[in-house]
């Protein structure tokens, strides 16, 4: 999990800081949607919120509403769209869309409050009269070349208040407070708190997983095949073989290939195919070596053979790539 994390880039901002009194609903569009506003040249955006005062409902479409009270963090790792509200089935206050464009190059956490029917961008009630109180964020990631982090997710992953890292609410609380009195460094202190909320929930929704789960968190867990992986992940220059993978786990060709099939859905070598470009990516973007150096460190015998393979993943030859990326705007803090 760590090298996934590591590889696809996570960037974080704490975006709204919202206060709501009586009866109060609002609607967040999908992530894709509010993409361009809270954080342009993002790929994939996940949203979450703490409630840091009160309780309130979150409802997705196909889901049943979730009940969430203070401190609770949820967290929506496929972006879907949502409606927050003092009690579920009520219909969210209408809001021009446009607004998120209009304020975000604001200094963040910008401030929005709930009333009834009304929709104020840019007040804040104060603690005491607001009966509910949530922190805002967005966390940012690849998701091309290769992220299984993600679809391994559920929609919804709900962090209730005594199962979080005792750390995370007070500090998420201390970065918005810190952002609302424009302290020095608190953006930066937004955007790490964000990323390490993100960390914190995927560590926790992976280590009650039963030892039968399926898919690629079900995967690290199994002995030889996380083993595997591990493997794959550490070193992914070496001429790997089924047999070689077989050896060092103890699990001949036929039952490591069936088993990584049955918990990941693809072959163990379409999987080191995979994490090889998702690796060559991160070296196009980051480093300064050739397309032909970053080809042999990932296993790749020739810069044809890459270029070609890294073309099938992401529509692009690796130069095109690479100048598409250092091209892209800047993330908001």
């Amino acid at each position: 999990m760590s090298d996934v994390l590591r590889s696809v880039r996570l960037r974080g901002s704490v975006f709204f800081h919202v206060s709501c009194r009586d009866q109060w609903s609002a609607k967040a569009p999908h992530s894709s949607e509010m993409a361009p506003a809270v954080m342009p040249g993002a790929e994939h955006v996940i949203e979450y919120h703490l409630f840091v005062k009160g309780q309130g409902w979150l409802s997705v479409e196909g889901e049943p509403p979730l009940h969430l009270g203070e401190g609770d963090i949820v967290m929506l790792p496929h972006g879907d769209a949502h409606v927050l509200s003092s009690a579920p089935g009520l219909p969210p206050t209408d809001s021009d869309g446009e607004w998120l464009f209009r304020v975000r190059d604001n200094p963040k956490p910008i401030p929005v409050t709930y009333r009834g029917h009304m929709f104020e961008p840019g007040s804040l009630l104060p603690p005491e009269d607001a009966s509910a109180i949530i922190v805002c964020g967005f966390i940012a990631c690849d998701l091309r070349p290769f992220n299984p982090l993600i679809n391994a997710l559920p929609r919804l992953l709900h962090l209730p208040a005594e199962g979080v890292g005792a750390w995370v609410a007070p500090m998420l609380e201390q970065a918005a407070s810190e952002s609302v009195e424009r302290r020095a460094g608190g953006a930066a202190l937004l955007q790490r708190v964000s990323e390490m909320v993100f960390v914190d929930g995927a560590r926790r929704y992976l280590d009650p997983l039963p030892p039968q789960a399926q898919g690629w968190l079900g995967a690290l867990r199994d002995r030889q095949i996380g083993r595997a992986i591990t493997l794959m992940h550490g070193a992914p220059d070496e001429p790997w073989t089924l047999e070689a993978l077989g050896r060092h786990v103890g699990l001949s060709r036929s039952a490591l290939h069936e088993r990584f099939v049955a918990l990941t859905g693809m072959a163990p070598m379409q999987y080191l195919a995979n994490w090889r470009m998702q690796c060559g990516a991160r070296l196009l973007r980051e480093g300064r070596s050739g397309v032909a150096a970053i080809a042999l460190e990932v296993g790749y015998d020739s810069e044809a053979a890459f270029s070609r393979a890294f073309k099938r993943a992401t529509g692009l030859p690796p130069g095109t790539w690479r100048r598409a990326q250092q091209q892209s705007p800047e993330l908001s803090t």
